[in-house]
């Protein structure tokens, strides 16, 4: 048998054993928090691949659907394209024997003169617009339409119906607009502004070239029409610099020529930058929106609007808002109440910054009512009396249109201070004892041949003026000879009028009692308590 081990020597051998165990033990644990940490990692990769797998998936799904779509409007297309052709071309043929009957009509004197006069109702106008549009009359088209502003709601509707009996309705537009579009040929730039009849124009064009068989998709547009409508656009994008470049361009030219990238369908993508600038540039134009989707600005909408609410307008963002659906993202209420602060500051900074009280306050007023009715329109419009309640918007607006008819109203002037006893009929104006002295002058001051500042002479004047002091007041008879000679000077202190006399006068004597001019005496003494 072997020998007993020493019990200090097993003391000595367990202690290094213990200690590796905490060793291994500090290990394990590491190992198990790296192995969790890696198939956390790996189960969040695995994650992310499902979730980009299933992406891929559903855009693969559209695409195809949108291919298949396509390649079935295409088909469409193709074989509507005869059915289309023929229906245009039978209309054509319609057309144009109705012009050639009204071509006859007029030359042999039975047509009536509908174009030529005023037009007393709906049915008048229609047959007008008819008239010149069978003879293809684009100029007396154009000035028809420019001369009937007022009756623009009547245009709008009628102008299509009048256009589809055109033999070449897109050809008309063209020639009938470009007296002012893509530049102004007036041998004289009137401030007559006719973007208002170019974009109506256009916009009653639209519906008679739609496809009649697939509508909007196709637009019948003639290869000669279309680079005809290619080179105006590209003339008007030339004429920027006389413009005074897109920050400078006007508004009703901007609408004009999106809405004639619109109508005949020449949208290029390459030129996207530029319709954007120039919709931001003009987006508080109603039909902004609306064109900037037509003209493929649909995806950078978003960033449109964080442009607009960066420029300070919210109203217009608003609008944006609606029409491309992002109300969710960009909700419109915290815009119009920041719309509304920003007024306000606006209006405090020119209350700040004006010399004229009066006159800011005035223009303060203004700016708060546009800014008031222009919310109190959103809401109606989009509905949203339950978010932004208009009570208190419409009681602040009949506050100011209180105040402001208050402005207006005359103020009430007592009978005395207008009229004397002594004095057959209205004194004269109130501005003439509007001076701290008692006496003033009743002669006119005239420059000597020298131009040297002196009083004229009472003697210079035979005959007495017909009036004292304006047409305001009637005309009040005086002789100089009787007047004293104190009377005959300036007041003391006074300035000359119109700067005729550059110093002050020395005082005038008491005046002498005159029995037969106590009245005249009087009547200055009045002024000066006016």
């Amino acid at each position: 048998m072997g020998s007993v081990p020493d019990p200090g020597e097993l003391t000595e051998l367990a202690q290094p054993s213990f200690e590796e165990f905490q060793k291994q033990t500090s290990l394990m644990t590491s190992c198990t928090l790296l192995w969790q940490e890696l198939s956390d990692h790996f189960t969040s990769l695995e994650q992310n691949l499902m979730k980009k797998s299933e992406a891929l998936k559903q855009m693969i799904e559209t695409l195809d659907n949108q291919t298949q779509t396509s390649l079935e409007s295409l088909k469409r297309r193709e074989v509507t394209i005869d059915h289309s052709v023929e229906i245009v071309a039978g209309k054509v043929g319609e057309r144009a024997r109705a012009a050639l009957e009204s071509l006859e009509k007029a030359r042999d004197g039975d047509g009536a003169n509908d174009d030529s006069g005023e037009v007393d109702d709906e049915e008048g106008l229609l047959s007008a617009l008819k008239s010149l549009c069978l003879k293809m009359d684009a100029r007396g088209f154009w000035n028809f339409v420019t001369a009937r502003k007022k009756e623009l709601e009547n245009l709008r509707s009628k102008i299509p119906a009048a256009l589809g009996d055109c033999v070449d309705p897109a050809m008309l537009v063209l020639e009938a607009i470009s007296e002012v579009f893509p530049v102004d040929k007036r041998e004289e730039k009137m401030s007559n502004d006719y973007g208002w009849a170019c974009v109506v124009i256009l916009e009653s064009l639209t519906p008679v070239m739609v496809d009649p068989v697939i509508g909007k998709s196709r637009l019948l547009v003639t290869p000669s029409v279309e680079e005809k409508a290619k080179e105006i656009a590209e003339t008007w994008k030339k004429s920027l610099e006389e413009r005074g470049r897109i920050e400078n361009v006007k508004t009703p030219d901007v609408h004009t020529f999106l809405q004639h990238l619109v109508t005949f369908g020449i949208v290029r993508s390459e030129d996207l930058a530029l319709y954007r600038k120039l919709v931001v540039g003009s987006a508080w134009r109603k039909q902004m929106p609306k064109l900037a989707v037509s003209v493929g600005l649909g995806d950078q909408m978003p960033d449109m609007i964080e442009e607009l609410i960066s420029r300070g307008q919210q109203l217009d963002a608003v609008h944006f808002t609606y029409e491309v659906g992002l109300v969710d993202k960009f909700p419109p209420v915290p815009l119009l109440k920041a719309y509304l602060r920003d007024a306000k500051k606006s209006a405090a900074s020119i209350m700040e910054d004006s010399s004229s009280t009066g006159r800011a306050t005035h223009l303060v007023a203004r700016k708060e009512q546009s800014a008031l009715k222009a919310v109190l329109k959103c809401i109606e419009e989009y509905k949203l009396e339950e978010e932004f309640p208009p009570e208190n918007l419409k009681k602040r607006l009949d506050q100011l249109e209180k105040t402001k008819t208050e402005k207006r109203k005359p103020a009430a002037v007592p009978a005395n201070k207008r009229t004397r006893a002594s004095y057959n009929g209205p004194m004269p104006p109130a501005k003439a004892g509007r001076i701290t002295n008692a006496y003033v002058s009743s002669f006119p001051f005239i420059r000597s041949p020298s131009h040297s500042p002196q009083y004229a002479s009472p003697a210079a004047y035979p005959s007495p003026p017909t009036t004292v002091y304006s047409n305001r007041s009637p005309a009040y008879p005086y002789s100089p000879e009787i007047i004293p000679a104190s009377y005959q000077g300036s007041p003391i202190g006074y300035p000359a009028y119109n700067g005729y006399c550059s110093g002050p006068v020395p005082a005038p004597a008491p005046p002498v009692y005159h029995p037969h001019h106590h009245q005249h005496h009087q009547f200055h003494h009045q002024q000066h308590y006016y």
